[in-house]
């Protein structure tokens, strides 16, 4: 499921599949903090957002031209528009707003030509750049981190990634995301990469526990007009749970705080080349204990891109959007988004996700099932990040998949003979990643 939020400032508040796609679900910001800035003063910063270092974008100068830069900005990065005093663009330089209320600015000088252009500074190696591989290790000299989605353990039922149809196993999402990448991992390690994990077990990444969290829970429901907030949610199906502070401390804990916490550990310890990051999708199942199964199965990929204009609006995001646009992790990463959806399409025959709106999204390349979307991890991974969404978990045909568990060869499933739906995953990423990186890079 795509539970991760987008950024942290734009959506409806809610967490249970309950009534929408579970994809549309997992990429709404809680209501109770929209548009609401940090507190702290002068700050104009997203959820737990860090205060820009502006300077970095120096090392950018003359690294793009001006064609490209407004291709960027249009086609891919704000789609939906934006203020026109957050980033100004003439013949010659950007001028980018870096804080509305100190009106301070940030000059990009644009390459007069691509021959004029100075090398781009990046901590990640674009496929091309990747010394020759013998046939049978295509992916040698690359670096994969894998993040399998969601918390495990106590977590999964706080995340509501969670359900059970009867005495069955439960299906809980980062159970399933962690065994794929076990699973993945051995063999693109074959294949010749360096496999690092930003989640290998249950527990989450950051040493925070929503309890560290309710102080500020408290403030975000004061400022939004509650100024007696409850503390407790008292019973789940409340529909005006998200007004207590438990609630929105728990948000603030698994959605916010440790998406940039496993961002840390990918920027400045394990330094990939590229981020898979490992989910399943769902449908809205209400009642985990008596949850609803579906028809409906399909496939979709992410890609960073497609930020609201009022998500522009808070300087870091502004400021992560224009240090991912200038790396050009947008080059590397739809490309391969388009043959890993492709090489996923033909493996497991799913149709394409399509988007019930195109307010926070926008269809990108050629396969049919890629979007760009600005989504947490997306933004903060300073590499190229392939997020995948296959399978509906409460479709019928996957809850089934599921239940039988992972093994080898084939087994009669609903009629049909069936790979393990784990392998199948796997089998699909690798075959495009092979597809990808033996035709990217020079052999």
């Amino acid at each position: 499921m795509v539970k991760e939020c987008r950024s942290s400032n734009n959506k409806i508040s809610t967490r249970s599949p309950r009534a929408v796609s579970d994809f549309v679900i997992r990429h709404l910001s809680f209501f109770l903090l929209l548009f609401t800035p940090a507190l702290q003063a002068g700050d104009n910063l997203g959820v737990l957002g860090s205060k820009p270092k502006w300077g970095v974008l120096e090392h950018y100068q003359e690294t793009i031209t001006h064609d490209e830069f407004t291709q960027l900005i249009q086609n891919v990065y704000c789609t939906h528009g934006l203020a026109p005093d957050l980033v100004d663009v003439n013949a010659d330089t950007a001028r980018i707003l870096t804080n509305r209320e100190s009106q301070k600015f940030f000059t990009l000088r644009f390459a007069k030509n691509d021959t004029s252009r100075n090398p781009v500074p990046r901590l990640w190696h674009p496929a091309k750049s990747l010394v020759p591989a013998k046939a049978d290790k295509p992916l040698s000299g690359l670096r994969i981190a894998l993040d399998p989605g969601h918390l495990g353990g106590k977590w999964a039922k706080m995340e509501e990634r969670w359900f059970q149809v009867g005495s069955t196993q439960p299906v809980q999402e980062d159970d399933l995301t962690l065994k794929v990448a076990r699973l993945l991992a051995p063999r693109l390690r074959k294949l010749g990469a360096k496999v690092l994990f930003v989640r290998n077990s249950d527990e989450p990444i950051t040493a925070k526990r929503p309890d560290d969290f309710r102080e500020l829970a408290r403030k975000i429901l004061v400022r939004n007009g509650l100024p007696q907030p409850r503390t407790e949610v008292l019973d789940p199906n409340d529909p005006e749970k998200e007004q207590t502070i438990r609630w929105q401390s728990e948000i603030l804990f698994y959605r916010y705080s440790e998406i940039r916490r496993r961002a840390a550990l990918v920027n400045f310890k394990l330094h990939p080349d590229l981020v898979l990051c490992l989910h399943f999708n769902a449908e809205g199942w209400g009642d985990p204990n008596n949850p609803t199964l579906t028809d409906s199965n399909h496939l979709h990929i992410l890609v960073n891109g497609s930020y609201l204009a009022t998500e522009l609006e808070f300087d870091d995001e502004r400021f992560e959007m224009i240090r991912r646009l200038l790396s050009r992790a947008y080059d590397e990463e739809l490309p391969l988004a388009d043959t890993i959806a492709s090489a996923m399409a033909r493996e497991t025959q799913l149709p394409p996700y399509q988007y019930p709106t195109t307010n926070s999204t926008t269809k990108v390349g050629t396969s049919g099932y890629v979007y760009a979307r600005n989504l947490l991890a997306t933004r903060l991974y300073r590499c190229p990040v392939v997020y995948c969404e296959p399978y509906v978990m409460n479709s019928k045909d996957t809850f089934a998949r599921i239940q039988a568990g992972d093994y080898q060869g084939t087994r009669n499933i609903n009629g049909l003979e069936r790979k393990s739906i784990f392998r199948e995953y796997v089998d699909s990423v690798v075959a495009g990643l092979i597809e990808y990186y033996s035709k990217a890079r020079r052999l």
